[in-house]
Protein backbone atom coordinates (compact mmCIF):
# COMPACT_ATOMS: atom_id res chain seq x y z
CA UNK A 1 0.00 0.00 0.00
CA UNK A 2 0.99 3.80 -0.27
CA UNK A 3 3.15 4.51 2.53
CA UNK A 4 0.99 5.93 5.70
CA UNK A 5 1.52 9.11 7.22
CA UNK A 6 3.24 8.93 10.65
CA UNK A 7 4.63 10.77 13.72
CA UNK A 8 7.62 10.64 14.92
CA UNK A 9 8.89 11.96 18.57
CA UNK A 10 7.32 15.79 18.19
CA UNK A 11 4.45 14.61 16.48
CA UNK A 12 5.71 14.75 12.97
CA UNK A 13 7.63 12.57 10.81
CA UNK A 14 7.97 13.23 7.04
CA UNK A 15 9.13 10.49 4.33
CA UNK A 16 11.74 11.37 1.76
CA UNK A 17 12.01 10.30 -2.09
CA UNK A 18 13.71 11.34 -4.84
CA UNK A 19 12.45 12.14 -8.75
CA UNK A 20 14.61 10.32 -11.33
CA UNK A 21 14.95 12.14 -14.56
CA UNK A 22 14.46 9.47 -17.63
CA UNK A 23 17.25 11.45 -19.37
CA UNK A 24 19.49 9.18 -18.89
CA UNK A 25 20.33 5.20 -20.53
CA UNK A 26 19.14 2.62 -18.61
CA UNK A 27 23.17 1.18 -18.04
CA UNK A 28 23.60 4.53 -16.49
CA UNK A 29 19.91 5.78 -14.82
CA UNK A 30 19.77 1.51 -13.07
CA UNK A 31 22.17 2.75 -11.00
CA UNK A 32 21.04 5.64 -9.89
CA UNK A 33 17.55 3.58 -8.90
CA UNK A 34 19.54 1.04 -7.27
CA UNK A 35 21.79 3.81 -5.41
CA UNK A 36 18.17 5.35 -4.43
CA UNK A 37 17.38 2.44 -2.62
CA UNK A 38 20.79 1.51 -0.99
CA UNK A 39 20.76 6.06 0.34
CA UNK A 40 17.45 4.76 2.51
CA UNK A 41 14.79 6.82 0.06
CA UNK A 42 11.24 6.20 0.81
CA UNK A 43 10.00 6.26 -2.79
CA UNK A 44 11.63 6.96 -6.11
CA UNK A 45 9.52 8.48 -9.23
CA UNK A 46 9.95 9.33 -12.81
CA UNK A 47 7.88 11.82 -14.75
CA UNK A 48 5.36 10.79 -17.11
CA UNK A 49 5.95 13.38 -20.18
CA UNK A 50 7.23 12.99 -23.50
CA UNK A 51 9.50 15.87 -23.25
CA UNK A 52 9.16 18.36 -20.27
CA UNK A 53 9.87 21.83 -20.61
CA UNK A 54 13.57 22.95 -21.60
CA UNK A 55 14.72 19.26 -21.60
CA UNK A 56 13.12 18.34 -25.04
CA UNK A 57 16.32 18.53 -27.10
CA UNK A 58 18.13 15.41 -25.37
CA UNK A 59 17.59 11.98 -24.88
CA UNK A 60 14.27 11.11 -22.87
CA UNK A 61 13.29 7.90 -21.92
CA UNK A 62 9.38 6.51 -21.47
CA UNK A 63 8.25 6.07 -18.47
CA UNK A 64 6.49 2.49 -18.36
CA UNK A 65 10.03 0.42 -19.79
CA UNK A 66 12.15 2.55 -16.84
CA UNK A 67 10.04 1.83 -14.15
CA UNK A 68 9.38 -1.99 -14.96
CA UNK A 69 13.16 -1.85 -15.26
CA UNK A 70 13.84 -0.09 -11.49
CA UNK A 71 10.70 -2.85 -10.07
CA UNK A 72 13.16 -5.54 -10.96
CA UNK A 73 16.32 -3.34 -10.02
CA UNK A 74 15.06 -2.69 -6.82
CA UNK A 75 13.65 -4.85 -3.68
CA UNK A 76 12.34 -2.05 -1.20
CA UNK A 77 12.15 1.38 -2.34
CA UNK A 78 8.24 2.16 -3.52
CA UNK A 79 8.54 3.60 -7.09
CA UNK A 80 5.64 5.78 -8.76
CA UNK A 81 5.07 8.17 -11.84
CA UNK A 82 4.94 11.57 -11.01
CA UNK A 83 2.39 12.03 -12.11
CA UNK A 84 0.47 10.04 -15.27
CA UNK A 85 -0.55 12.67 -17.99
CA UNK A 86 -4.35 12.13 -19.33
CA UNK A 87 -2.57 14.39 -22.23
CA UNK A 88 -1.75 11.63 -24.22
CA UNK A 89 -2.75 8.68 -22.40
CA UNK A 90 -6.51 6.39 -21.83
CA UNK A 91 -7.45 5.08 -18.84
CA UNK A 92 -7.66 0.82 -20.32
CA UNK A 93 -4.16 1.14 -21.12
CA UNK A 94 -2.83 3.13 -18.18
CA UNK A 95 -4.99 0.57 -15.88
CA UNK A 96 -3.34 -2.95 -18.03
CA UNK A 97 0.28 -1.09 -17.39
CA UNK A 98 -0.02 -0.26 -13.47
CA UNK A 99 -1.59 -3.76 -12.70
CA UNK A 100 1.29 -4.95 -14.40
CA UNK A 101 4.09 -3.10 -12.96
CA UNK A 102 2.60 -3.04 -9.38
CA UNK A 103 2.77 -6.91 -10.15
CA UNK A 104 6.67 -7.08 -11.07
CA UNK A 105 7.31 -4.48 -7.94
CA UNK A 106 5.98 -6.92 -5.69
CA UNK A 107 3.19 -4.36 -4.64
CA UNK A 108 5.37 -1.09 -4.93
CA UNK A 109 3.66 0.89 -7.13
CA UNK A 110 2.08 4.37 -6.98
CA UNK A 111 -0.12 5.46 -9.35
CA UNK A 112 0.23 9.43 -9.56
CA UNK A 113 -2.19 11.18 -11.85
CA UNK A 114 -2.50 14.80 -12.96
CA UNK A 115 -4.72 16.85 -14.99
CA UNK A 116 -2.61 17.32 -17.76
CA UNK A 117 -0.33 20.34 -17.87
CA UNK A 118 -0.98 22.30 -20.47
CA UNK A 119 2.43 24.14 -20.50
CA UNK A 120 4.99 20.59 -20.47
CA UNK A 121 5.81 21.21 -24.05
CA UNK A 122 3.69 17.93 -24.72
CA UNK A 123 0.17 18.57 -24.27
CA UNK A 124 -0.76 18.91 -27.72
CA UNK A 125 1.08 16.14 -29.26
CA UNK A 126 -1.69 13.60 -29.72
CA UNK A 127 -4.59 15.73 -29.49
CA UNK A 128 -3.95 19.48 -29.94
CA UNK A 129 -7.45 20.33 -29.03
CA UNK A 130 -7.41 23.37 -26.64
CA UNK A 131 -9.33 22.50 -23.67
CA UNK A 132 -10.23 25.72 -20.97
CA UNK A 133 -9.34 24.55 -17.11
CA UNK A 134 -12.82 23.74 -16.57
CA UNK A 135 -12.66 21.25 -19.40
CA UNK A 136 -9.38 19.88 -17.92
CA UNK A 137 -10.62 19.22 -14.73
CA UNK A 138 -13.46 17.74 -16.22
CA UNK A 139 -11.19 15.13 -17.89
CA UNK A 140 -9.25 14.61 -15.09
CA UNK A 141 -12.30 13.56 -12.98
CA UNK A 142 -13.08 10.76 -15.81
CA UNK A 143 -9.95 9.80 -16.16
CA UNK A 144 -9.50 9.32 -12.57
CA UNK A 145 -13.24 7.82 -12.23
CA UNK A 146 -12.66 5.18 -15.09
CA UNK A 147 -8.98 4.37 -14.47
CA UNK A 148 -10.75 3.45 -10.54
CA UNK A 149 -13.21 1.38 -12.28
CA UNK A 150 -11.13 -0.31 -14.02
CA UNK A 151 -8.29 -1.86 -11.40
CA UNK A 152 -11.41 -2.60 -9.27
CA UNK A 153 -14.12 -4.50 -11.96
CA UNK A 154 -13.69 -7.09 -14.00
CA UNK A 155 -15.27 -5.79 -17.41
CA UNK A 156 -15.68 -2.26 -17.66
CA UNK A 157 -18.08 -0.17 -19.75
CA UNK A 158 -17.62 3.78 -19.37
CA UNK A 159 -19.64 6.17 -21.95
CA UNK A 160 -17.79 9.56 -20.69
CA UNK A 161 -17.07 13.32 -23.13
CA UNK A 162 -13.09 12.56 -23.56
CA UNK A 163 -13.22 8.74 -22.45
CA UNK A 164 -15.60 5.74 -23.75
CA UNK A 165 -14.99 1.71 -23.30
CA UNK A 166 -17.41 -0.71 -24.18
CA UNK A 167 -16.29 -3.73 -21.65
CA UNK A 168 -13.15 -3.35 -21.26
CA UNK A 169 -11.34 -6.20 -19.49
CA UNK A 170 -8.29 -5.33 -17.56
CA UNK A 171 -9.15 -8.24 -14.83
CA UNK A 172 -7.43 -6.38 -11.81
CA UNK A 173 -5.24 -8.44 -10.21
CA UNK A 174 -3.12 -6.18 -8.38
CA UNK A 175 -0.81 -7.15 -5.46
CA UNK A 176 -1.84 -4.40 -3.88
CA UNK A 177 -5.73 -4.18 -2.53
CA UNK A 178 -7.95 -3.13 -3.55
CA UNK A 179 -6.15 -1.90 -6.55
CA UNK A 180 -2.78 0.12 -6.81
CA UNK A 181 -3.04 3.27 -4.71
CA UNK A 182 -3.56 6.61 -6.75
CA UNK A 183 -1.36 9.86 -5.31
CA UNK A 184 -3.35 13.08 -7.35
CA UNK A 185 -1.94 16.10 -8.03
CA UNK A 186 -4.49 18.70 -7.50
CA UNK A 187 -4.54 21.88 -5.66
CA UNK A 188 -8.28 23.49 -6.84
CA UNK A 189 -11.69 22.55 -5.62
CA UNK A 190 -12.54 19.91 -7.79
CA UNK A 191 -9.18 18.11 -7.53
CA UNK A 192 -9.33 18.47 -4.05
CA UNK A 193 -12.78 16.76 -3.91
CA UNK A 194 -11.43 13.92 -6.20
CA UNK A 195 -8.62 13.50 -4.13
CA UNK A 196 -10.94 13.22 -0.67
CA UNK A 197 -12.66 10.18 -2.68
CA UNK A 198 -10.05 8.31 -4.89
CA UNK A 199 -7.01 9.52 -3.66
CA UNK A 200 -4.40 7.24 -1.04
CA UNK A 201 -1.79 10.08 -1.35
CA UNK A 202 -2.11 13.55 -2.61
CA UNK A 203 0.25 15.77 -4.25
CA UNK A 204 1.46 19.49 -4.62
CA UNK A 205 4.24 21.43 -5.99
CA UNK A 206 2.55 24.63 -4.30
CA UNK A 207 2.07 27.51 -6.73
CA UNK A 208 3.21 26.28 -10.46
CA UNK A 209 6.56 25.02 -10.92
CA UNK A 210 8.02 27.77 -11.70
CA UNK A 211 6.28 31.18 -11.36
CA UNK A 212 7.74 34.77 -11.24
CA UNK A 213 7.82 36.74 -7.94
CA UNK A 214 7.50 33.22 -5.86
CA UNK A 215 9.56 33.16 -2.69
CA UNK A 216 10.37 30.37 -0.45
CA UNK A 217 7.68 31.72 2.24
CA UNK A 218 5.15 32.49 0.07
CA UNK A 219 5.85 28.94 -1.28
CA UNK A 220 5.23 27.39 2.14
CA UNK A 221 2.48 29.25 2.96
CA UNK A 222 0.81 27.96 -0.78
CA UNK A 223 1.45 24.70 0.55
CA UNK A 224 -0.39 25.22 4.29
CA UNK A 225 -3.24 26.77 2.99
CA UNK A 226 -3.63 23.75 0.49
CA UNK A 227 -3.45 21.08 3.02
CA UNK A 228 -5.89 23.16 4.92
CA UNK A 229 -8.41 23.00 1.80
CA UNK A 230 -7.71 19.12 1.37
CA UNK A 231 -8.46 18.18 4.96
CA UNK A 232 -12.01 20.72 4.36
CA UNK A 233 -12.78 18.24 1.38
CA UNK A 234 -12.07 14.79 3.03
CA UNK A 235 -13.92 16.75 5.89
CA UNK A 236 -16.84 17.53 3.24
CA UNK A 237 -17.37 13.57 2.61
CA UNK A 238 -16.43 12.12 6.10
CA UNK A 239 -13.22 10.90 4.85
CA UNK A 240 -10.03 10.72 7.58
CA UNK A 241 -7.94 13.29 6.10
CA UNK A 242 -4.33 11.62 7.73
CA UNK A 243 -5.74 8.64 5.61
CA UNK A 244 -4.27 10.81 2.76
CA UNK A 245 -0.11 10.84 2.28
CA UNK A 246 0.56 14.29 1.73
CA UNK A 247 3.10 14.46 -1.00
CA UNK A 248 5.45 18.17 -2.19
CA UNK A 249 7.61 17.86 -4.77
CA UNK A 250 10.30 20.46 -4.09
CA UNK A 251 10.49 22.89 -7.07
CA UNK A 252 12.84 25.66 -7.24
CA UNK A 253 10.39 28.14 -5.99
CA UNK A 254 10.68 25.78 -2.33
CA UNK A 255 14.29 27.10 -2.65
CA UNK A 256 17.05 24.45 -2.95
CA UNK A 257 16.72 21.99 -0.10
CA UNK A 258 20.33 20.69 -1.41
CA UNK A 259 22.35 23.60 -0.57
CA UNK A 260 23.35 21.87 2.59
CA UNK A 261 21.97 19.39 5.22
CA UNK A 262 20.72 22.39 7.33
CA UNK A 263 18.97 23.57 4.28
CA UNK A 264 17.26 20.04 3.93
CA UNK A 265 16.44 19.44 7.33
CA UNK A 266 14.83 23.26 7.82
CA UNK A 267 12.95 22.74 4.56
CA UNK A 268 11.32 19.05 5.76
CA UNK A 269 11.15 20.69 9.15
CA UNK A 270 8.93 23.49 7.13
CA UNK A 271 6.96 21.24 5.23
CA UNK A 272 6.28 18.52 8.05
CA UNK A 273 4.61 21.80 10.01
CA UNK A 274 2.43 22.83 7.30
CA UNK A 275 1.09 19.06 6.94
CA UNK A 276 3.32 17.65 4.41
CA UNK A 277 4.15 13.72 4.94
CA UNK A 278 6.17 13.23 2.29
CA UNK A 279 9.31 15.24 0.78
CA UNK A 280 10.57 14.94 -2.92
CA UNK A 281 13.02 16.21 -4.46
CA UNK A 282 15.09 15.71 -8.08
CA UNK A 283 18.30 13.54 -7.94
CA UNK A 284 21.06 16.04 -9.19
CA UNK A 285 21.59 17.15 -12.22
CA UNK A 286 24.58 17.90 -13.90
CA UNK A 287 23.81 21.42 -15.89
CA UNK A 288 20.18 23.66 -15.89
CA UNK A 289 17.07 23.34 -13.99
CA UNK A 290 17.66 21.18 -11.04
CA UNK A 291 20.89 21.21 -11.20
CA UNK A 292 23.22 19.98 -8.46
CA UNK A 293 26.57 18.25 -6.52
CA UNK A 294 25.51 14.30 -6.19
CA UNK A 295 27.45 14.32 -3.41
CA UNK A 296 25.61 16.28 -1.04
CA UNK A 297 22.50 14.14 -1.84
CA UNK A 298 24.62 11.48 -0.43
CA UNK A 299 25.55 13.29 2.57
CA UNK A 300 21.82 14.16 3.22
CA UNK A 301 20.86 11.09 3.02
CA UNK A 302 23.52 9.71 5.80
CA UNK A 303 23.09 12.68 8.23
CA UNK A 304 19.73 14.02 7.22
CA UNK A 305 17.09 11.19 6.78
CA UNK A 306 17.13 9.17 10.21
CA UNK A 307 16.61 12.74 11.69
CA UNK A 308 13.55 13.68 9.79
CA UNK A 309 11.84 10.60 9.90
CA UNK A 310 11.62 11.31 13.65
CA UNK A 311 11.00 14.83 14.18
Amino acid sequence: MLLRPRTGRGGLSVRVGVVILPERRWRHSGELWRRAEDLGFDSAWMYDHLWWRSLGAGEWFATVPVLTAAACATSRIRIGTLVTSPNFRHPVVTASEAMTVDDISGGRFTLGIGAGSPGAGDSGVVDDTVLTPGERADRFAEFVELTDRLLREPVTSYEGRFYRTSEARVIASCVQRPRVPFALAATGPRGLALVARYGQGWVTLGPPAFPEGVTPASCLAAVRDQTDRLRAACEAVDRDPDEIDRIFVATPAAGDPLASPESFEEMAVDYAKAGITHLVIHWPRAEGVYAGDPAMLERVAGEVLPRVRAL
